[in-house]
């Protein structure tokens, strides 16, 4: 006797239903990794100005250091160059999420990003979380 399985009495193929279901499912994840991808760039461009702001703060630290007397409003970044721990002729380049030049304010502690109009620059609104920013 033959026992008849549930799978033998199936269509064969998909149904309509089923491939546009699918077909949505595979593009709203595409949709989704290329919104994440874009963000990804912005969150590099933060992790180097950190990353970069950190070795000027290392640098500022180090000629407080040798410099005990001296105070912080009247340092240049001249005077931090020879201080860098990468070495360089320059303090590192920053570039805001537009791509335009900022610049460091070292007269403070721990030195900020400007920007052309002397604002300070920290698109994340946040001063500890480690991105555009030294944090205290």
């Amino acid at each position: 006797m033959r026992i008849n399985t549930p799978y033998e009495f199936s269509p064969r193929g998909v149904t309509l239903v089923e491939l546009t279901v699918v077909i949505f499912v595979i593009l709203s994840i595409m949709g989704a990794t290329m919104y994440f991808a874009g963000n990804i760039g912005e969150w590099n461009k933060g992790k180097k100005a950190s990353a970069a702001l950190r070795e000027v703060f290392v640098a500022q630290r180090s000629y407080l250091a040798d410099n005990p007397r001296q105070e912080v409003a009247s340092i240049t970044g001249r005077d931090l160059i020879q201080y860098l721990p990468s070495g360089g002729s320059l303090l590192p380049g920053v570039e805001d999420l537009n791509g335009n030049s900022l610049s460091y304010d070292v007269t403070k502690s721990p030195p900020v990003l400007t920007e052309l109009g002397g604002s300070v620059y920290d698109p994340s609104g946040s001063p500890t979380d480690s991105l555009w920013d030294v944090g205290e």
